[in-house]
């Protein structure tokens, strides 16, 4: 999800300021409501094995709950990772952020900043580089959010540009 907060006040410097983050569907209250139909529908399953004699079955029955259940703490746990960009006059910073929380800043000077957008397919990718160094930004986002994104740095980064002139 592309949520972008846009410029910001002259005193604090930042000409662009966005946080991405991947795009998750389901809410926690929605995981509990979720995992407690799945656990329901299968202690009533369960229930009926049981009762006709076939108690093994219960314990495949508990490991398919398990399953959906570390399936989706999985999902949430990548749902963590996000990017924060930057952009003041003199400095893009990218700084990401993995699903562990381990973070990693990029730093580009503006002037020198070369964005591209390639587009394979239904694909694309969004490519920052200067001096050559490069960084793929948003590979998480949608096709449409990356290009938008992409339209939205390149905008900034030609009115900076203008006035440096």
């Amino acid at each position: 999800m592309l949520s972008v907060k846009g410029s910001v006040s002259s005193t604090e410097n930042l000409l662009f300021n966005a946080v991405l983050r991947p795009n998750r569907s389901l809410s926690k209250k929605g995981f509990k409501v979720l995992m407690g139909f799945i656990f329901s529908i299968i202690f009533i399953c369960s229930l009926g094995f049981f009762l006709a004699g076939a108690w093994p079955v219960l314990g495949f029955l508990g490991l398919d709950v398990a399953l959906v259940y570390f399936a989706f703490r999985f999902s949430y746990r990548s749902g963590g990772q996000y990017e924060l960009v930057q952009m003041t006059e003199d400095e893009m910073l990218v700084t990401t952020v993995n699903p562990w929380g381990q973070k990693r800043s990029f730093s580009f000077q503006p002037y020198w900043l070369q964005i591209s957008l390639k587009e394979q397919d239904d694909e694309n990718s969004l490519i920052l580089s200067s001096h050559g160094r490069s960084i793929s930004l948003g590979r998480f986002l949608a096709p449409i959010e990356r290009k938008e994104l992409a339209d939205k740095l390149v905008s900034v980064l030609n009115r900076l540009k203008q006035n440096q002139v």
